[in-house]
């Protein structure tokens, strides 16, 4: 595999890059959208003492009881913060605009040492009573439109319709209403709250913001994210991915004059398509790849002198991506040959570049965490279920941190798409589930210890 070279020369490599990123904007989808239909591990049917105890404790505690009502009264204002940062555009490298508005909502409800880091995250901490965990609570800024989309709220048949405005703007703006209820009804957790916008969870984004945080802050005990999931779901498993743009390179030449003597680079990719169609993968884990676009040649009487490609490859493991990788990769190297082999030259080329790398994990279903939120959504009368998808939470899973996605509330619908939609009809429900939730790994003052526990800082690099 050494002639696959792991760099693209020149407008070569940004002209198949753009295409790319248009291309793989709906394969990467939203965590509701990919959230697979069934369950990826078996829902607890029981959880830990400590953890029934806790959420007992919260769910009769006066204070929260008052906190929860105060999240159902500032419902409508909290959509005036969807509708304004929805109407805020941000493309993937471009969140700029929305981490800066989102970033003054922050200081003005309460945490006036915000900041933007080097990546463009946005963070903001809110210190607990002291010796309690650091639970990292966040929703990401970009959306999969590129600038210049339409962002405009409207309003018809009781729904509010915007590029963008449920995945993930809605999160944004239920992580900015508990800030200013938790402020305003002084309720103090043990634990520490990291609040975080992240930028790059979107199509070629990488995780970029994520990776970022955590590199950053090893003294993160655990996550959750917001995204637009039903009610009850949770996902806990981070579904790997890695991509490759691939580019072809021969002589070129007339289609008659220079037949027999010169490669076709369009040849050549379609040979590597057929092999790479016949690969075989796993079922368990699921293990998926896709040649996802392909493109070149000048003209229809030309042999091609370039062709190019985008390969999508993803497991629930990283092993079998490894292995399918290596697969994907070989059967292109073998498509050269035989294409050189079919005219007797060697003019034909192909080069390899990464350009999409998402590490995967799995937050065990009898963590602490995940039995937080399966005793919480049994308190707001929903069965859970245990799914997965790629978001911002692979980061950590990775890592081996406890982490997981859960819904903020409100039905939606259309992700990726321009007709993306929101019901935020009784929407606080949600948003009150996913904070019992929080609030019961980091405990809260004169009510209930911290369920999460806290970790041993990790090295940085």
């Amino acid at each position: 595999m050494a002639r696959l070279r792991r760099s693209v020369r020149g407008h070569i490599g940004r002209r198949a890059l753009a295409h790319a990123i248009v291309a793989l904007a709906v394969a990467a989808g939203s965590a509701a959208a990919q959230a697979q239909n069934a369950a990826v591990a078996s829902t607890p049917t029981q959880v830990r003492p400590a953890v029934d105890q806790a959420f007992t404790q919260l769910m009769a505690a006066p204070s929260v009881r008052k906190l929860l009502d105060a999240v159902k009264a500032d419902h409508e204002r909290s959509v005036q913060d969807l509708r304004l940062l929805t109407e805020i555009e941000a493309p993937p490298f471009k969140e700029q605009k929305r981490a800066e508005a989102f970033l003054a909502r922050l200081k003005a409800l309460g945490l006036p040492d915000a900041r933007i880091d080097a990546e463009g995250n946005v963070i903001g901490l809110r210190r607990g009573t002291g010796n309690g965990p650091r639970l990292l609570v966040s929703a990401h800024l970009d959306t999969v439109f590129p600038a210049g989309t339409d962002v405009r709220v409207k309003e018809r048949d009781g729904k509010l319709h915007a590029p963008g405005i449920s995945d993930d703007t809605r999160a944004l703006s239920v992580m900015l209403s508990w800030l200013k209820v938790l402020n305003e009804q002084q309720v103090r957790t043990v634990g520490d709250l990291l609040f975080v916008a992240s930028v790059g969870e979107e199509e070629l984004g990488n995780l970029r913001g994520m990776k970022a945080i955590f590199r950053e802050n090893p003294d993160i005990d655990g996550m959750v994210g917001l995204e637009p999931a039903g009610d009850g779901t949770v996902i806990v498993l981070g579904t790997a991915s890695h991509r490759h743009e691939v580019t072809f390179k021969g002589p070129g030449g007339h289609s008659y004059g220079a037949f027999g003597r010169v490669p076709s680079a369009i040849h050549g990719m379609g040979r590597a398509i057929a092999r790479i169609a016949d690969i075989e993968t796993p079922a368990s884990p699921r293990t998926t790849f896709t040649v996802g676009l392909a493109s070149g040649g000048t003209s229809v009487n030309t042999i091609a002198a370039e062709a190019r490609m985008a390969v999508d490859i993803r497991s629930d493991e990283m092993g079998p991506l490894l292995e399918t990788e290596k697969k994907v990769l070989a059967a292109i190297e073998e498509a050269v040959a035989a294409e050189n082999r079919r005219w007797n030259v060697n003019t034909l080329s192909v080069s390899s570049r990464l350009i999409g790398d998402r590490p995967g994990g799995r937050t065990p279903a009898d963590s602490v965490i995940v039995e937080a939120a399966v005793r919480s959504n049994a308190a707001f009368g929903h069965h859970t279920l245990l799914t997965g998808a790629s978001t911002d939470a692979n980061v950590p899973m990775s890592l081996g941190i406890p982490a997981i996605v859960i819904g903020s509330g409100g039905q939606t619908g259309g992700f990726h798409a321009l007709t993306e939609w929101i019901d935020v009809t009784d929407a606080w429900h949600g948003a009150q589930n996913a904070l019992v939730t929080v609030l019961g790994l980091v405990g809260v003052q004169g009510v209930s210890e911290p369920l999460l526990p806290r970790r041993a800082p990790r090295a940085t690099r």
